[in-house]
């Protein structure tokens, strides 16, 4: 939580934000990481203005939204189709409900420290906890994320630890043949920014096929970040289904749920279909911003996405030779356009158990509130990570390592 109170913002432009009393910050937050072009990008702008002008909305099949799914259809590499929904919640429920109507099963399983969205039957083990509170690696303790859910509602989860090959085969022999799907992070980022093992989510998409559940890719917080058609294409995955959201969406809410034709079909009207309903799906506006920002990351060989890892990794070597020079006990974990900083003894945060057995996040909140007097805007929950932009510059990550410096200066 912000102290003393939140920041209330008024504008932005760029990378630039400025709150209700005129100071300016440079925003590494980007609304969690959903303004990929940054703050009022011209071509968004214009796309926005254009579609108000000959009428925002139909409910109704528009060439608008023709043109999303092609345009996402060409970046994605399992894209045999897409559906549109409003949010990346409603998105990772649609791929839940198209799994278990394709496998006629009701189990799925989730992992420890992963967050697809407020559904239900989702809110288990996403959040930080004292390490004595979660059983063993083998025998997780299940913890919901929030009141107001039936305890029924957790019937069909099974919960396993992430990123350990041994504990997922050994959680696959013993439930697999009932699951309907397997639903993973490509990169854990309620936790921060955790990537994953060499070769685990090869392994977890292996043996999704050989249990018979259908493999799902939450690209959710990763997807048109990392490469065009995100981590999938970045680790030469094939996922079943994989939702996307926040990046795709460039400032406007939207999801999308594709995969394999054969899946996605079963929404067609008939009987036995897979309920999808919603007024706004597919929202005529939000289809020409989805085009105008796919547009733009595809333009001259993805060279926005270069440029955003390319930023990504000098700031982060910034941020690690600070540290080392001011013998400050933290790491800089991830990659490219998505990062965090743990302050640990440990050399790296592997799972949801390190996360919270060996990060001193109420530091990580001291060091994120003297960096806001600096300048620079990031929440505080060290459970999030630090975004690139395409609007920001290396003027900008100069600032942050400067700003950076001067905050362990005063770290307590």
């Amino acid at each position: 939580m912000y102290a003393p109170g939140p920041i209330v913002l008024e504008r932005g432009q760029g990378a630039q934000v400025w709150d209700i009393d005129g100071n300016q910050y440079t925003d590494f937050m980007m609304s969690f990481g959903a303004l990929i072009q940054g703050h009022a990008h011209p071509a968004i702008v214009e796309a926005v203005y254009q579609a108000m002008a000959e009428g925002s909305h139909f409910a109704a099949a528009t060439p608008a939204e023709l043109e999303a799914a092609e345009r996402f259809c060409r970046m994605v590499p399992s894209a045999e189709a897409v559906r549109f929904t409003n949010t990346g919640t409603e998105a990772t429920m649609l791929a839940l409900r198209l799994a278990r109507g394709f496998t006629g099963r009701s189990k799925f399983l989730k992992f420890e420290g992963h967050y697809h969205g407020w559904y239900d039957p989702y809110l288990l083990n996403a959040h930080g906890h004292p390490p004595e509170q979660l059983g063993t690696p083998e025998n997780p303790a299940r913890i919901p994320d929030s009141q107001g859910i039936p305890p029924a509602t957790f019937d069909d989860v099974v919960v396993a630890a992430w990123n350990d090959v041994a504990q997922l085969e050994r959680v696959m022999q013993k439930h697999g043949d009932e699951l309907a799907a397997v639903i993973t992070e490509p990169i854990m980022a309620n936790m921060g920014c955790i990537p994953p093992r060499d070769g685990y989510l090869q392994r977890l998409q292996e043996l999704a096929r050989e249990h018979g559940a259908l493999f799902i890719l939450d690209e959710v917080v990763t997807g048109f970040r990392y490469a065009p058609g995100g981590c999938q294409e970045l680790w030469s995955l094939k996922p079943d289904l994989s939702t996307f959201g926040k990046a795709m969406g460039a400032g406007f809410p939207v999801g999308a749920v594709t995969g394999r034709r054969q899946i996605l079909e079963q929404m067609r009207w008939g009987e036995n279909m897979v309920l999808h309903y919603g007024t706004f799906n597919g929202h005529r506006l939000t289809m020409k911003v989805i085009a105008a920002n796919l547009g733009l990351l595809a333009a001259d060989g993805s060279a926005a996405i270069r440029k955003i890892r390319a930023l990504g990794d000098s700031a982060i070597s910034g941020l690690r030779d600070v540290f080392a020079r001011r013998k400050i006990k933290a790491i800089v974990q991830g990659f490219g356009p998505m990062f965090q900083i743990y302050f640990t003894g440990r050399e790296s945060i592997h799972d949801y158990r390190d996360y919270c057995a060996h990060v001193d996040s109420a530091r990580y909140s001291r060091f994120v509130h003297l960096l806001l007097g600096e300048g620079i805007y990031m929440t505080p929950s060290n459970g999030l990570h630090w975004i690139i932009s395409t609007a920001h510059s290396e003027t900008d990550i100069r600032a942050l390592v400067r700003a950076a410096d001067r905050a362990c200066a005063r770290l307590t």
